[in-house]
């Protein structure tokens, strides 16, 4: 299969996942990757991005973050990073639950280590609270990875508690409080708290008790509980990602929609990762009804 080709089976939904494309991009990796940043850089236009949104259906963007997320390629962080920074109604209806569920891990796949960019992007009040969230849970993919230690990913935690964390976004901070409750540190108890008398914390997202009682199950249980999560892992296979998608999965695919046409995107979306309900946060009460955090239960 020609780049050209790949690149077009890439650009639209057809009802079904492209496993022949993508083989045939892992196979031509070093051609395509000019290709796949390409995609990116239009994405991170937002003129360009609102464009393709409206005319409905567009995927190329999704393949071309999770192939080059494979890849390791670095030369794709600072693109990924510019599109953190679009309109969060945008990034919504481009990429649905791949912000909470994807995007960080992305981040961590393509930073090749530098913190930097993932930092800005966490500190930075006018970006998106959800893109904030994912990069935050990028770090601790690092962890995971063996890329960065636990120590020095709480390091920079406490300069966000201490002062860098300058906004009062909920969302952010339980984000916060929870993954540093993940790595159980005990160590940072004293900023918790304070947070939470500072009411930065909106208690039915995180009860201070809930930390509490994770925290008391000491670090061993905490490091070896995210050894074995698979949403703190570096993107390894795009195919394995992808093709279980619901939208990939439908009995009855939907048509190819005009490309000069306006769709309606959002009431009825190919992809499977727009949302007909609200998002639903990773320590939000499970819509199963069990009474877990959603993190603990059916986001598992």
């Amino acid at each position: 299969m020609e780049i050209d080709e790949i690149i077009e089976q890439f650009e639209w939904f057809h009802g079904k996942f492209e496993r022949d494309a993508v083989e045939a991009a892992v196979a031509r990796r070093d051609e395509i990757i000019p290709e796949l940043l390409a995609v990116l850089e239009e994405i991170a236009n937002p003129e360009i991005a609102a464009e393709l949104d409206a005319d409905g259906d567009y995927m190329a963007h999704l393949y071309a973050m999770f192939l080059l997320a494979q890849f390791r390629e670095t030369r794709a962080y600072p693109i990924m990073l510019r599109i953190a920074l679009l309109p969060g109604d945008l990034l919504d209806s481009l990429f649905g639950d791949c912000i909470t569920e994807h995007f960080g891990r992305v981040l961590a796949s393509v930073c090749g280590g530098d913190l930097k960019g993932i930092q800005s992007l966490i500190e930075n009040p006018v970006a998106d609270e959800w893109v904030r969230g994912a990069g935050l849970g990028g770090l601790v993919t690092l962890i995971a990875a063996g890329i960065k230690s636990r120590e020095e990913i709480l390091s920079y935690f406490a300069e966000l508690f201490r002062g860098k964390l300058t906004d009062k976004n909920d969302i952010v901070w339980s984000d916060l409080i929870s993954y540093s409750t993940d790595l159980c540190a005990s160590e940072l108890i004293g900023e918790i708290e304070r947070a939470y008398e500072q009411e930065l914390v909106d208690p039915s997202i995180l009860t201070l008790e809930d930390v509490r009682r994770d925290l008391a199950k000491g670090k061993d249980w905490a490091m070896e509980r995210l050894a074995d999560d698979p949403h703190r892992r570096l993107i390894e296979d795009t195919v394995k990602e992808m093709e279980g998608w619901a939208s990939f999965n439908e009995k009855e695919p939907r048509k190819e929609p005009a490309k000069d046409a306006a769709i309606q995107r959002r009431e009825d979306s190919p992809t499977g990762f727009k949302r007909a309900a609200p998002k639903i946060g990773r320590n939000d009460p499970c819509p199963c009804a069990s009474g877990k955090k959603y993190k603990k239960c059916c986001g598992q």
